[in-house]
């Protein structure tokens, strides 16, 4: 805290904050840095593994295989997120979970299972782009600003 702010407590409010500050949980953010780490790779290493089997077994090149690894990716995080078994990997492995695709498909299904008893309109329907809709609007907006930006750009530098 502040030595401003803490001129300004009390005697009391300042006995409090010391108490607080020696009972304070530390958090092991180097592990927690490590495992997000390893499991992010994890999860990076089966999307590659995925991207593989597309091109040897189905003919796609590595630009064509982008896309249904993606889905891939998207369809086995749902199934784990409704079978529970993907809360128990973000348990573990924090932002390593969420910073690929994967956490897309989580906090799509995740809306979609807490407010299903609330009907397949109302409740599904209604929520099911709740934490993923932001994520979908920005990433349209910058979509739609780059290309306006490129379009600029090519119009009057003749990139």
């Amino acid at each position: 805290m502040a030595n401003n702010k803490k001129k300004q407590l009390t005697p009391v409010q300042q006995e409090y904050q010391i108490l607080q500050n020696q009972r304070e949980i530390k958090r092991p953010v180097l592990m927690n840095c490590i495992k997000a780490f390893f499991v992010g790779g994890l999860i990076c290493a089966i999307g590659q593994a995925i991207q593989f089997f597309y091109i040897y077994y189905f003919d796609f090149t590595e630009k064509t295989a982008g896309n249904p690894t993606t889905g891939t990716l998207i369809f086995i995080t749902m199934l784990l997120t409704g079978f529970g078994v993907y809360d128990r990997m973000a348990q573990y492995g924090g932002a390593g979970t969420a910073v690929p695709v994967t956490g897309f498909g989580n906090a799509v299904i995740s809306a979609a299972i807490e407010h299903r008893s609330e009907g397949f309109v109302l409740g599904v329907g209604g929520n099911i782009f709740k934490l993923a809709g932001s994520v979908i609007i920005f990433g349209v907006f910058s979509a739609f600003v780059v290309a306006f930006i490129k379009t600029i750009l090519i119009q009057w530098g003749g990139l």
